[in-house]
């Protein structure tokens, strides 16, 4: 386990006005499984870019050693064949081509220039053997679920002989079976004398299967603890990681809940394309002002397809149900009615959903409200501009400038653009749907310190997470959900991780 694979020695590396990284040092055991914590901003991708030649050689300071050997990556193309694999955040497969296809996409079994399918779709068999996929190698990628999709990923990598295999977020939109089944894989790899390099905000599962942590922040590496010398415990990790102590993961606060502010019955939503699969059944909720109401329930429980549907019927066909503000029915058929009688949805997906990424910060805070920076139709640019100021600083988002174009920001950073969106929009009600998945630790109190602040205005806050203990620290109330339905309800001083899942599995 001492012989050294990798190491990164100096690393700095400059963007116009921003020193992204300065001076790193990182050392990769042989057969070991390393993590690299740190917030979202710290410098962890982009050293990892900088490894894999997406960055390539000459646009960094440093020297890079690979089995003892300098490198000089180009490109992408040159890490692989030394047998260093990178598998992002965002999963870079074709979800129209098979799984067969992804794997060996760019690398194909062929011979003057005509694939060799049976070769091919054996290799793939084998190796999806390897990753514990069970599926046809001819299934399509957009019939795979992300869990399953990820083992694609690394089935990829296994094809190209990888010696050292970098893991960017790997569990981030997994469920916890899932990523149970991912970091057996790697403890699996390990054995095999196989690397691994994994960045991850979820520190329990650092703790299980890290043999080394290096800890990056603000662009610099300030430790690397080593965990089969000694038990290195979260709180050490967070404390590296923000450059203090964390005495309470979750801000505190005292609750001054007030009358039903809205309330939701007989709920009941179809699939929208299987018009007899019922996916929403007869849901019945209520938020009080000032409340935090949790819904907490296993991936592919309904909770996403329930808020959805809320919203503007964004998902789902025959929905029926009715929801009152105040007392009062309201209109939320559509996403203009839904944000006309404040209701805002924060989706789970930032990226895709939540945000227009190539737009200023500036213009993505004003999205949901434009009547509010416009005056007969016409955008009053200097009134933008201030709207756009006051969420940058009451929201505290790491930005020189509200025309910083957000795909530029750090997941904590977005995640706040997207929260100011719709705060912008005036709320009474705001849904909030995985708020902190891919962001940091220090990130993360921060956007709890927001939820909190919102409740403290007497606005009521529907909290759907898949991290219980989230849901335990910051929920005044919390809604269990399966299949569909809510299998049981809970005070939040009376909540347990163990109450919770018994619900689950009784319903």
């Amino acid at each position: 386990m001492q012989d050294t694979i990798l190491e990164m020695r100096g690393i700095t590396k400059v963007f116009p006005g921003v020193k992204a990284l300065d001076n790193v040092s990182l050392k990769v055991r042989r057969g070991e499984i390393h993590a690299l914590c740190g917030e979202n901003g710290a410098g962890k991708s982009t050293l990892m870019k900088v490894l894999s030649g997406v960055y390539p050689h000459g646009s960094y300071d440093g020297e890079i050693l690979f089995e003892g050997r300098p490198m000089a990556f180009g490109g992408i193309d040159d890490s692989e064949s030394e047998g260093i694999i990178i598998i992002h955040q965002e999963l870079a497969l074709v979800p129209l081509l098979s799984i067969a296809e992804n794997i060996f996409l760019g690398n194909e079994i062929a011979a003057m220039g005509v694939i060799d399918w049976p070769e091919t779709f054996q290799r793939t068999a084998e190796l999806m053997k390897k990753v514990g996929l069970a599926d046809k190698p001819s299934t399509q990628i957009e019939k795979l679920g992300v869990g399953k999709q990820q083992l694609v990923e690394i089935a990829k990598a296994l094809s190209k002989r990888v010696k050292l295999l970098i893991l960017d977020e790997p569990t981030s939109a997994l469920q916890e079976n899932d990523s149970q089944k991912l970091l057996d894989l790697l403890l699996e790899f390990k054995m095999q004398g196989i690397s691994s390099i994994m960045i991850s905000h979820k520190l329990n599962e650092v703790s299980r299967v890290a043999d080394s942590i290096t800890v990056i922040r603000d662009g610099t590496s300030v430790s690397t603890l080593d965990c089969q010398a000694s038990t290195i415990s979260e709180e050490e990790i967070i404390r590296d990681m923000v450059g203090r102590d964390m005495e309470h993961r979750y801000p505190q606060r005292t609750p001054d809940i007030g009358e039903t502010l809205m309330e939701i019955s007989d709920w009941n939503v179809w699939h929208p394309e299987n018009a007899e699969r019922q996916v929403i059944k007869n849901i019945n909720l209520k938020v009080a002002a000032g409340e935090i109401v949790g819904i907490a329930g296993l991936m592919g429980s309904g909770r996403t397809e329930f808020a959805m549907s809320l919203f503007g019927h964004s998902y789902g066909r025959n929905i029926s149900g009715s929801v009152h503000l105040r007392g009062k029915e309201i209109d939320v058929s559509s996403v203009r009615s839904a944000v006309k009688n404040r209701i805002a949805y924060v989706t789970e997906d930032r990226k895709e959903l939540g945000l227009v990424l190539e737009n200023t910060i500036l213009k993505n805070i004003t999205l949901a409200n434009l009547h509010g920076v416009s005056s007969h139709a016409v955008i009053d640019e200097n009134r933008e501009q201030i709207v756009a100021e006051k969420y940058r600083k009451a929201l505290n988002i790491r930005t020189p400038s509200v025309f910083q174009k957000v795909v530029n920001l750090s997941g904590g950073n977005q995640q706040k653009v997207v929260l100011s969106k719709w705060l912008f929009a005036q709320p009474e009600v705001l849904i909030l749907d995985e708020p902190t998945r891919g962001i940091d630790v220090g990130a993360k109190f921060e956007i709890y310190s927001i939820i909190n602040q919102l409740a403290d205005e007497g606005k009521g806050v529907i909290f759907i997470s898949s991290e219980m203990p989230e849901l335990l620290g910051m929920c005044d109330r919390i809604y269990v959900m399966n299949e569909g339905a809510f299998a049981g309800e809970l005070a939040g001083h009376e909540a347990s991780q163990e109450k919770i899942m018994s619900m689950i599995v009784k319903s």
